[in-house]
C-alpha cells in the first residue's frame, strides 16, 4: 500500500488511535521493546506462544549478531509443559520454537531477532535459532513423521532467511554445543532423514 495515498479515514483512525494511547499511563502500555511485539511470528505457520521476557535477551539480529546455525533440541518434557516452562520467569530458559510430536504443530516463543537462552553457551545462543522438539531422547516414538516434516520445513525457512547452508555443520544437535553436557536430540534422532527433508522442503 502507498502510505502517501492512504484514504483519509485511515489517517483519522491513526490519529484517534494515537490520541487514545497518549491518554493511557505508560506503565499500562504493552512492552515496546523490539523483541516484545505480540501477535507477530517470523514463521507464518507458527502460533505465537511467548516466553517470559525474563527468559531471553532482546537483540536486533542479524544486525548485531550473525545468525549462522540452527540448534536441534529435544524437550524432555511435554509440549504443554515446555511452553509453561518458557513462560515462567523463574526458569531462565527459552527457545525460538517448539514443535509438537503428534502433528508437528509449531509454536514460536521468542522472535528470531532476539537471543533465546537454549544452548547453554552464550556465543552459540547469539548466533543460532533454537528449535525444541517434544519428546524424550530415549523414546523414539515421539519422533513422528509429522514432527520431522514440519520441523524440516521450519528449519529450511530459517536457513533461507539467513543464508545458512543446509548441512550438518550448520544444523547441529544440542550435544554439539561446547561445554553444555547435553545429549539431545539423542541416538534415535534420524539426522540423515532430517537433513534430507530440510533440503527437499
Amino acid at each position: 500500500m502507498d502510505m502517501h495515498r492512504a484514504e483519509p479515514w485511515l489517517s483519522r483512525r491513526r490519529l484517534l488511535k494515537g490520541a487514545a494511547l497518549a491518554a493511557v499511563p505508560y506503565a499500562l502500555l504493552p512492552d515496546s521493546r523490539a523483541g516484545a511485539q505480540t501477535g507477530f511470528v517470523d514463521y507464518p505457520p507458527a502460533e505465537w506462544r511467548p516466553a517470559s521476557g525474563s527468559n531471553y535477551t532482546v537483540a536486533g539480529r542479524p544486525g548485531d549478531y550473525t545468525i549462522d546455525r540452527v540448534i536441534i533440541h529435544v524437550t524432555q518434557e511435554t509440549y504443554t509443559d515446555t511452553l509453561a516452562i518458557f513462560g515462567d520467569p523463574a526458569k531462565k530458559v527459552s527457545a525460538h520454537y517448539v514443535v509438537r510430536s503428534a502433528d508437528g504443530h509449531v509454536a514460536q516463543c521468542v522472535h528470531e531477532a532476539d537471543i533465546a537462552w537454549h544452548a547453554g553457551n552464550w556465543t552459540y545462543n547469539t548466533r543460532s535459532i533454537g528449535i525444541e522438539h517434544e519428546g524424550w531422547v530415549d523414546q523414539p516414538g515421539y519422533f513422528t513423521n509429522a514432527l520431522y516434516e514440519e520441523s524440516a520445513k521450519l528449519t529450511a525457512a530459517v536457513c533461507a532467511a539467513y543464508g545458512i547452508p543446509r548441512d550438518r555443520e550448520h544444523i547441529i544437535g544440542h550435544y554439539q554445543v561446547p561445554g553444555t553436557g547435553h545429549t539431545d536430540p539423542g541416538p534415535y534422532w534420524d539426522w540423515v532423514r532430517y537433513i534430507r527433508l530440510v533440503n527437499f522442503a
